[in-house]
């Protein structure tokens, strides 16, 4: 069994965001394939492989971090799914949203909130 950046990148990936994650990656394949295995070796095989922070606590991170930048629905989507994928309920998803209203504003927690309801709707 192999233990590269990219092999460690990967289960983790399947771990957090399943075939969400999958499917960003094969959707970089054929325009910017050098991106898709920065974000396993880097993101997945290397930041997410650290064991200071569980997958819960850096999947509540990741959320918030692109909900204070606004315009990331896709990237939201993805982790929102990895999310409840590690073990979060859709209600502390929403929590997390609303724990950053005093610090990003109504507009982008709600944006973050309209999608975390299409995700919810979907599954």
């Amino acid at each position: 069994m192999s233990n590269t950046r990219f092999d460690i990148g990967l289960k983790n990936l399947e771990k957090i965001d399943g075939l969400a994650g999958e499917k960003v990656i094969q959707n970089l394949e054929s325009i910017a394939p050098q991106v898709g295995k920065h974000i396993i070796e880097f993101a997945f095989g290397e930041i997410y492989a650290s064991d200071k922070l569980n997958l819960r606590e850096r999947e509540i991170i990741t959320v918030a971090c692109l909900l204070s930048q606004g315009d990331t629905k896709n990237q939201l989507i993805v982790h929102i799914n990895g999310c409840l994928n590690v073990g979060l309920t859709q209600e502390e998803v929403i929590e997390v949203f609303t724990q950053c209203i005093p610090y990003v504003g109504f507009p982008k927690v709600l944006n973050a909130i309209y999608t975390a309801q299409e995700v919810f709707n979907s599954l």
